[in-house]
């Protein structure tokens, strides 16, 4: 459950995953950087299958961002491809283990086929009750804030809305989050230690982890070690510590 203030209840956990060093696995083993993403996804579905027996409710992965297009056009093209056949060989499995599957991002330069494929496993899993399992596709924190006060400004224009009515909450309902809680802890394989334009307004309050560990050697072992580390954490909002 989330609280007013986009908080964690005692009823979710929400983990936001940066899945981050697929190409350098693929180069350090002399390997073509897609065999890199091809083995990413198969620690994502290791992860999937982990998250709900380590008590998550809401896991997000960081698929695509919309740097990634700066990317060369058969490493994009292949990434598509691969995105496309992951829909296609895990839907099944998906939909059989509970997971509520929703995508966010912007859909400008998508392919048809891959929205199309996106569309329908939203809708096929819509009504599952198990993980909530969220993929930021072709998603930067920025151009979906642009998004959203588009809407907004949209609405004040035409009258429907007063810029003084505009607070946090309206504005986080325009967000391609506003369905779900805010994340309550970030995780960012590879060793890099920032956040990448991931959800910038969700993780204001978010803890952060950072593990050298490259994306296709990430483990529902380590997953489960640091949300154990995390749920030591002492999470205070901004408020002092109780004495």
């Amino acid at each position: 459950m989330v609280d007013g203030d986009g908080f964690m209840s005692d009823e979710t956990l929400h983990v936001g995953i940066i899945m981050d060093g697929n190409g350098r696995w693929a180069t350090r083993r002399g390997l073509p950087r897609l065999k890199g993403h091809s083995q990413g996804a198969e620690a994502v579905q290791a992860v999937v299958e982990a998250a709900p027996e380590i008590g998550i409710s809401h896991l997000t992965l960081f698929a695509f961002s919309t740097e990634n297009w700066k990317r060369s056009a058969s490493e994009v093209s292949g990434l598509m491809t691969l995105f496309k056949r992951y829909i296609t060989a895990k839907a099944d499995r998906l939909i059989a283990e509970n997971v509520r599957v929703r995508f966010i991002g912007g859909q400008d330069r998508m392919e048809p086929k891959l929205l199309e494929l996106m569309g329908w496993l939203e809708a096929e899993t819509r009504d599952n009750g198990g993980l909530n399992l969220t993929i930021a596709m072709n998603y930067g924190g920025r151009d979906e804030l642009i998004r959203a006060v588009q809407k907004l400004s949209a609405r004040v224009q035409i009258g429907e809305l007063k810029p003084s009515e505009i607070s946090e909450k309206t504005l986080s309902n325009y967000m391609d989050t506003a369905e779900i809680p805010n994340p309550d802890l970030i995780i960012r394989t590879s060793g890099e230690q920032r956040i990448s334009n991931f959800m910038p307004w969700q993780s204001a309050y978010a803890e952060l982890a950072f593990t050298e560990t490259l994306w296709p050697d990430f483990t529902d072992k380590e997953l489960r070690s640091i949300v154990t580390s995390f749920m030591g954490r002492d999470r205070r909002f901004g408020a002092v510590a109780a004495q």
